[in-house]
């Protein structure tokens, strides 16, 4: 038993499990500012392009309201404005990632010692008289 404890601990206090959590923590507040450029920016925005539409309003009524019972209703809008949210988000995580990726990518490169240029092809004539010096020895 103590050996299953000491590889859980060694498991939890490793950097990657730490790295992930600090990942999961900044990936939820970073979904949070997303989410809220598309709804209060973007989708605004989108609406007034197509007319004013508001996407959420859009509704198949299966039975009207009566009384006390609620409408039922298929609200496919709000279906499209998920849907929309989802494509939206989805664009600026990748726009983020390819960022970093691009830092990563220059930083990588700063680091890479410079390659040594491959020494140059020797000139026709020079060989050509590489192989008459060669024949004269002989």
């Amino acid at each position: 038993m103590g050996k299953f404890l000491n590889e859980f601990k060694e498991f939890a206090i490793k950097g990657n499990v730490i790295d992930m959590a600090v990942g999961v923590v900044i990936g939820g507040a970073f979904g949070k500012i997303v989410s809220s450029l598309v709804s209060d920016i973007i989708m605004p925005l989108i609406g007034k392009l197509v007319g004013g539409v508001d996407f959420t309003s859009w509704k198949w009524v299966l039975s009207e309201a009566v009384g006390d019972k609620a409408e039922v209703a298929v609200t496919y809008g709000n279906f499209i404005q998920v849907i929309l949210d989802f494509l939206i988000i989805a664009w600026c995580i990748f726009l983020v990632v390819k960022g970093i990726n691009k830092l990563s990518d220059l930083k990588k490169k700063e680091e890479a010692p410079a390659e040594p240029e491959p020494e140059p092809a020797t000139p026709e004539d020079i060989l050509l008289l590489r192989e008459i010096r060669d024949s004269l020895k002989k």
